[in-house]
């Protein structure tokens, strides 16, 4: 270099950043070792890599062109003045430990969802205190904190080094190398930031979207890095309604909805639903929102490791809809859904936390003349949900952990079962029919179990390559999957003991899965596309009054008031999308207008439709192409015209027909 009169600032900026294009790619290598992709994958690993690499010298580039332009002024050099030294590093050591705290909670992320961190994370900053005790309890936060500090320290002292070779070298550049010099620098960062060399009418800028043409989820995570993902996301903030857009598909929907007034004027989705009467009283209803109760890790989808036979026990006497699916992950989400009907189509935060959106419509008011009771292990400060449940649920009483005679066992409050039992004896003593919640939390990191019930519960061993076969991450998250089961059926027999149990009718639903290799249990497309985030189980338990079935088109969280309601006979009026899933007029078999679900993948800013057997989705502002797959085989299905504008219009009206409802469900 010494020979080319390269600046002696301009050799020290690119050593340092190759080091840390070095580091970074390090790093993917770690994340592929740790984080093994789904078993049957048929990957492109170096064409993932080399994307990768692409993502990591366009931060690396920002990062250097920033010293670059200060450099560039006189009195702040970084090797010939004071001051330049002194911002140079002041620089570098926020840009390490923003580069540490990336990194190690991208890992953290991945490891819990199987996704790069992107700026959804932030809604955890509003519920700092409680996002922080999870984390607390859940990790070695101590053992994290000395190795950021140690790796903060070593990344600095590396600097360091750099930056004393490169000072002890002798200046030779020229004013005209210099000049020279820095348009070539320049032109290089450039060229680096806008990650390609050719361009010409077509052709764009490196965008985030170029990872998810890979062609599976794993591969798209293993190209990105924390930074890509994380700034590429934020430009997707609120989903702002566009009544224009709701009235093109208006026809299409409203019809599909059943919305006998239809109006595309004031764009209504209102419909009346009359009462029918099925049973001789009027039965009590207890919906249990279940934290993180993946499908594919459950006994009923055959996952060999058995989890769950008490609540599998339960679908063989029950109403089984074991294709159901959440809107979108994340619990604030799945609350959301069931109790409003609407999909939370908000892409960097959720709709409980937004104040225009805090009055909503609900059925559960159609309950007239029942006691409305809500029953949670912690606190409904979390996520603002308590707006959203006494805001909207006329005489609700809520309950929460300063509420129940037992000791909190983590940040999410008492126990799965104390939080059962507590409910169980409150129900006992109703005099009226009611209509109770119980969201349970144990399912869910820091996966704690009460030493009290480590008597009659029995913590199990499995090897570690079945947990990871099978769809487990660890023993804790294994056995605390098999714990619910226990709660559940603690629940079950104590409420069968109680003379309110003949007349209730009990309905279970996951939150949200968990996004993981589902293996051979399921077909590719439900781990390659993610679907194992939102497949859900979804039952409905009443021995006495409800004829045991096992039905297998799709069913949403939004549809659970509905079918709730029908299955009771209680007339209620629906303004969102939910549809009774009992309903016999409702178009079950294969055809244009047949039961579908809607699916939103905030993270990935994705969305899509399940109908016919096949899942469609695209990215938003065309961040990633379109795919379609089959959900019952491995089979390829070509897209084609045809099914590219049924599959494209149906996602689209669903899309912006839920922006427009957040904003236009307002209860009367």
């Amino acid at each position: 270099m010494n020979n080319l009169k390269i600046p002696r600032y301009i050799r020290w900026i690119t050593l340092t950043g190759v080091i840390f294009l070095l580091i970074m790619t390090i790093l993917r290598l770690a994340l592929y070792i740790s984080f093994k992709p789904p078993a049957g994958s048929n990957l492109h690993l170096f064409s993932a890599f080399v994307l990768g690499l692409r993502y990591d010298l366009r931060m690396v580039c920002i990062a250097c062109l920033l010293l670059f332009l200060l450099g560039t002024i006189p009195a702040l050099h970084p090797l010939d003045k004071k001051w330049g030294k002194r911002i140079s590093f002041w620089i570098w050591t926020i840009a390490i430990i923003v580069f540490a705290i990336f990194y190690v909670v991208d890992f953290a992320n991945y490891a819990y969802l199987n996704q790069r961190v992107t700026a959804s994370i932030l809604n955890y900053v509003e519920d700092a205190k409680i996002s922080m005790g999870m984390v607390w309890q859940t990790y070695h936060v101590g053992w994290i904190i000395l190795i950021l500090v140690i790796a903060i320290a070593g990344l600095l002292a590396l600097i360091r080094l750099t930056y004393n070779t490169t000072l002890s070298k002798q200046k030779n550049a020229t004013t005209a190398s210099k000049v020279i010099w820095g348009i070539v620098f320049f032109l290089l960062l450039a060229t680096g930031i806008l990650g390609r060399v050719i361009y010409r009418p077509g052709i764009f800028p490196l965008r985030w979207s170029d990872a998810f043409a890979l062609g599976s989820d794993y591969e798209s995570n293993l190209s990105l890095n924390p930074f890509q993902s994380f700034f590429s996301s934020l430009q997707f903030k609120s989903s702002h309604p566009d009544a224009a857009k709701v009235k093109n598909s208006y026809a299409w929907l409203s019809s599909y909805l059943g919305v006998t007034n239809s109006d595309s004027n004031t764009l209504t989705f209102e419909r009346t639903i009359p009462a029918r009467p099925a049973f001789a009283t009027q039965p009590n209803v207890v919906l249990v929102i279940c934290e993180s109760f993946s499908g594919y890790k459950s006994s009923m989808y055959g996952n060999p490791l058995n989890t769950t036979p008490f609540f599998n026990s339960l679908c063989a006497k029950g109403i089984f809809f074991n294709r159901c699916f959440t809107p979108t992950y994340g619990t604030a989400r799945g609350v959301w859904a069931a109790i409003t009907g609407i999909p939370d189509v908000e892409l960097a935060n959720t709709s409980s936390r937004n104040p225009a959106y805090v009055n909503q419509h609900t059925i559960i008011n159609n309950f007239t003349g029942y006691d409305k009771l809500y029953f949670i292990g912690g606190s409904t400060s979390w996520a603002n949900i308590r707006g959203l449940l006494t805001n909207n649920i006329q005489g609700l009483h809520l309950f929460e952990q300063d509420d129940y005679d037992a000791p909190k066992i983590d940040v999410w409050g008492v126990s799965d079962k104390t939080l059962f039992l507590e409910a169980n004896k409150r129900l006992a003593t109703q005099q009226k029919p009611f209509f109770a919640v119980i969201q349970t939390a144990d399912n869910h990191r820091p996966y704690s179990i009460p030493k009290e019930d480590l008597a009659t519960f029995k913590k199990n061993t499995v090897p570690a390559d079945s947990l990871k076969k099978y769809g487990f991450e660890s023993l804790d998250e294994y056995n605390a999957f098999r714990y619910t089961d226990f709660c559940y059926q603690q629940f079950i027999e104590a409420a069968s003991k109680q003379p309110y149990f003949n007349n209730t009718i009990f309905v279970f639903v996951g939150d949200h899965g968990i996004r993981g290799d589902a293996g051979d249990m399921l077909p590719r497309a439900w781990t390659d596309q993610g679907l194992t985030a939102e497949h859900v189980p979804l039952l409905f338990y009443a021995p006495g009054l409800l004829k045991p079935q096992t039905l297998s088109y799709p069913a949403s969280q939004v549809d659970v008031l509905p079918t709730i309601a029908g299955v009771c006979g209680i007339p209620y009026k629906n303004t969102t999308m939910g549809q009774n899933l009992l309903d016999t007029s409702l178009n079950t078999t294969p055809g244009e207008k047949s039961k579908c679900d809607f699916i939103i993948d905030v993270g990935l800013n994705r969305i899509g439709t399940i109908q016919n057997n096949m899942f469609y989705s695209y990215g938003l502002n065309n961040s990633s192409p379109e795919q379609i797959c089959s959900m019952l085989n491995n089979e390829k299905v070509p897209l084609t015209d045809s099914l590219k504008k049924h599959y494209r219009g149906m996602t689209d009206a669903f899309f912006e027909a839920s922006k427009y409802m957040l904003a236009n469900n307002k209860k009367k």
